[in-house]
């Protein structure tokens, strides 16, 4: 996640934590539910470990942006994608939105790139959802590396079992309905960056765009849920859209039974949470968007937030009521509307 110009510090958070119920959750299709859930059983905590491992170790540099430890995170990615024969949103063995130089503003000394993968819906493959998560990391200083295992190394390898499956459920004759857009965007911690480009330049129209979700920091526990780890930071989900927020509360409701915390959707967030994720992007662009994040902790931006410190079980949980709420969006009836002004 991107720093602060000023930082704040994890522990003097002033905010109180809050659980939100919506008043108009609709009813789950249970048959619908049911075959999500088939799939979202293939999500393991053992499969993101090996991938977290080797995407976190010190041979990826702490991946910074346009660095040689980044070129081999996007190299790891695209294999990852073509041994899952899962394509590209490109033609060919071409998964990279290349970004140039210029575009960072001095912030990076080379090229960079995003990852994009792509799942082509069946009845509706014009509209797309977009689930996006920063590839990136702050690469490494004074001998020290940077792994970034949870920022955001925890939300890349989400997004490979994500993919991996609505491939399945494709393969079953299972949907998705609407086509499904793995990001994997680079320059975050930069600023931003690689969401502003693909949102300046994107692959599929906007207008078709349904939603993003984006996952930043999914891992571990922050020091406030110490006492009770079964909790996720939802963000940015009610800004545009009730029916975002709705899909959200409902997938928890009946599957996963997390405490959904809106602390950092507050309006008045000292930390402005919500404007430092790639969500932001396609917000600004009045697609509804939401945030899931787990929170800051001691080893945020530092050498030691290492794989070993992640908790692999709730990691699965969490990705699994992300994979939900996807499920929701690209295979209900209608598309989500935008009801709201984003203020």
């Amino acid at each position: 996640m991107k720093n602060l110009l000023v930082t704040i510090p994890a522990l003097c958070i002033l905010a109180c934590g809050t659980q939100k119920e919506t008043s108009s959750t609709p009813v789950v299709n249970k048959t619908s539910t049911s075959v999500a859930t088939t799939y979202a059983n293939t999500i393991t905590a053992a499969e993101m470990k090996t991938d977290l491992y080797i995407y976190a170790s010190d041979e990826f540099e702490g991946r910074d942006t346009g660095e040689p430890g980044q070129k081999k995170a996007v190299e790891f990615l695209k294999k990852e994608y073509q041994k899952m024969n899962i394509p590209s949103a490109f033609e060919g063995d071409d998964y990279f939105q290349e970004i140039p130089v210029a575009y960072f503003e001095g912030k990076a000394k080379n090229d960079s790139e995003n990852v994009l993968a792509y799942i082509k819906g069946t009845e509706k493959p014009e509209e797309v959802l977009v689930i996006s998560a920063h590839l990136d990391h702050v690469g490494h200083h004074d001998g020290k590396i940077y792994n970034g295992a949870d920022d955001d190394g925890s939300g890349t390898v989400a997004l490979l079992e994500i993919a991996e499956a609505f491939k399945k459920a494709k393969e079953n004759g299972d949907g998705p309905k609407r086509s499904v857009l793995i990001l994997h965007v680079t320059g975050e911690e930069k600023g931003l960056f690689g969401s502003r480009y693909y949102a300046e330049n994107p692959v599929f129209p906007l207008e078709n765009t349904i939603a993003n979700i984006n996952v930043d920091m999914i891992g571990r526990v922050d020091p406030e849920h110490k006492d009770n780890e079964n909790y996720i930071y939802v963000i940015g989900a009610d800004r545009l859209s009730t029916q975002l927020d709705e899909t959200v509360t409902n997938a928890n409701k009946n599957l996963s039974e997390f405490t959904l915390d809106y602390k950092y959707n507050d309006r008045n967030d000292p930390q402005r949470i919500y404007y430092r994720s790639d969500h932001y992007n396609f917000a600004k662009k009045g697609i509804p968007s939401v945030f899931f994040f787990s929170g800051i902790h001691e080893d945020y931006h530092q050498p030691t937030d290492t794989p070993d410190k992640i908790n692999y079980p709730l990691m699965t949980k969490r990705t699994k009521l992300i994979f939900h709420t996807a499920w929701d969006l690209v295979n209900r009836t209608d598309r989500i509307k935008v009801d709201r002004d984003g203020n």
